[in-house]
């Protein structure tokens, strides 16, 4: 079989205006980037609202390996294989970071014949959203850092300074560094630290924002830091959030792109599903029940992250209510959680299979409690055996679970048949009765106690002196009934990343809260999980490289 990106490259593309036609969107509403992409103006989705709205379909996922298991190539499969059934889907995803992409993954569009195109271009610079992000965050904190050198009138304490830098690259040495050295003109020395973009809380406010008035209203809320007598200093209080708002103009729109197979796709947003709330923006959920009978979405790694994110967080925000939703499981995730190794996961092996399942089963247990109908799907790999398929198969009949293999990396839109149509069957018969895990009124926490206990199994939760003396401040600055956005590993369903399978009886510590008010959550840091990632021994950037003609190789 061809690799991802050749598959890409010799792909057939529809001209974007002729996609945007198909979706009935007016000529004003869209503004074409080149032949094959284009921006979907914000403003449309009020314009929308007397349309039906469609059925939301979350994919989401068990803890992963190393290497990923295929969620987003299934979300796609998903749509197309909707598509061939004759339903109006359309798949709302994120965007890719250029940080993965050159480190771990190589790509993050897809993969097969279950992609969205144009694969280069969605996986590295894509239409500037990502940048956008970057340069508002940054320039906040260089007007932060402006306003302390020239007057700081407004009594800022440079040892209290919250806001971080970030940049979209993996880079370890960035995590904690020392600014303004060279003299009283260099501005004030003070330790900081940078984060990748795709945890700044600019880009969680994009995602959760569905107009530039509310937009700019979340980043006046934004918490900088505080003052020498320990009040708390807000954007709004240093009158630059509309100067950050003009940066995210363009970026507030989402994209509009296509398939493998010719279909819409938007995309939409990047937060990390670990250290962020992992999901892709309201605005392009939205518009996409609004022009489709069918959204397919997805949210980052496991249901422990992503998707128990997505419905404690973007759905009470945004309204949303899934109608469906569809656990990815993998043959060789299932191995490595029953002890098999990175290197040894394509030799068949049923009994690991098997000793795996108790990882699977936590994560279906997990999502009964939102009161979805649900199906498992096993995303097939070539080296996948019939006896291993069969294994999680019989399983999930056990556990009273629909459930079907996906080979849509394959076979694209026609690999995903079986699971569209069970999927489709059981929405019709199962209703929806969706409710959130945790009322946000509780206590801060109770509801980290509700989350690593209901979703990850954890029998008890530790805070450190740091965390303890955050939780006052929170109550402090009334923050209390926030939801709660868990900053933690995603190889493991506890805090610890060396626990695989289905670890019991252990104990999640909370180092840190960090409060993201113009987002609307705090972020509890567990562990020792890192908001600026590292690049890996041989990172995929050590593969991508470019011809004299300019074309691509090495991407996924």
């Amino acid at each position: 079989m061809k690799s991802n990106i050749a598959i890409a490259q010799d792909a057939k593309k529809r001209p974007i205006l002729e996609i945007a036609d198909e979706l009935g969107l007016p000529g004003d509403a869209v503004e074409p980037y080149g032949r094959f992409k284009a921006k979907v103006s914000h403003r449309l989705l009020p314009a929308l609202k007397d349309r039906p709205t469609g059925k939301l379909i979350l994919v989401t996922a068990i803890t992963p390996t190393p290497a990923g298991e295929g969620k987003t190539t299934v979300t796609v499969g998903l749509s197309q294989a909707l598509r061939r059934l004759g339903k109006q889907a359309i798949v709302a995803l994120r965007e890719p970071s250029m940080g993965p992409v050159f480190a771990m993954k190589g790509g993050a569009a897809g993969g097969g014949y279950s992609q969205i195109l144009p694969m280069e271009d969605i996986n590295l610079h894509f239409t500037g959203d990502i940048h956008a992000v970057t340069s508002a965050h940054n320039l906040l904190a260089a007007l932060i850092d402006n306003h302390i050198y020239h007057w700081n009138h407004l009594k800022i304490d440079p040892r209290r300074i919250l806001w971080r830098r970030v940049v979209d690259i993996n880079d370890r040495a960035l995590r904690n560094v020392i600014l303004g050295l060279g003299g009283a003109l260099q501005g004030i020395p003070r330790e900081t630290w940078f984060d990748i973009t795709a945890a700044s809380e600019i880009m969680a406010i994009l995602c959760l924002s569905e107009s530039m008035k509310e937009l700019k209203e979340r980043l006046a809320r934004i918490l900088v830091g505080y003052t020498y007598q320990v009040e708390p200093v807000r954007v709004g209080d240093l009158g630059c959030h509309g100067a950050i708002a003009v940066l995210l103009k363009d970026a507030l729109d989402p994209n509009l792109v296509q398939t493998l197979e010719g279909g819409p796709a938007l995309v939409h947003g990047g937060p990390f599903g670990n250290i962020a709330h992992g999901c892709n923006s309201v605005l392009a959920t939205k518009m996409a029940l609004k022009l489709g009978e069918y959204a397919v979405t997805e949210a980052g790694f496991g249901f422990d992250l992503g998707g128990e994110k997505f419905l404690d967080i973007k759905c009470p925000y945004s309204g949303l209510k899934p109608d469906g939703i569809v656990l990815v499981v993998t043959v060789r995730a299932l191995k490595m959680h029953g002890g098999v190794s990175l290197t040894h996961l394509k030799v068949q092996n049923p009994d690991a299979v098997r000793r795996g399942l108790p990882n699977l089963e936590r994560h279906l247990e997990s999502v009964r409690k939102f009161k979805i109908p649900c199906i498992v799907a096993v995303n097939r790999f070539a080296f996948d055996t019939k006896a291993e398929l069969e294994v999680i198969l019989r399983r999930c009949e056990e556990l009273g679970f629909e459930a079907a293999v996906a080979d849509v990396f394959a076979l694209g839109g026609q690999g995903g048949i079986e699971v569209a149509e069970r999927l489709l069957k059981m929405m019709a018969n199962q209703p929806s009765e969706y409710r959130p895990l945790y009322e946000w009124k509780e206590s801060v926490r109770r509801k980290i106690f509700l989350i690593a206990s209901e979703i990850y199994g954890a029998k008890k939760v530790e805070y450190t002196d740091r965390a303890l003396t955050h939780l006052k401040w929170i109550e402090k600055l009334g923050l209390n009934e926030l939801p709660i956005c868990m900053a933690k590993t995603q190889k493991s369903l506890s805090d610890d990343p060396t626990l695989l399978g289905r670890p019991e009886g252990f104990t999640i510590t909370v180092r840190e809260i960090r409060i993201s008010a113009g987002a609307g959550f705090l972020v509890p840091v567990t562990g020792d999980v890192l908001t600026m990632p590292g690049l890996p021994r041989q990172p995929a950037a050590d593969s991508i490289d470019i011809d004299a003609r300019g074309k691509i190789k090495g991407l996924f």
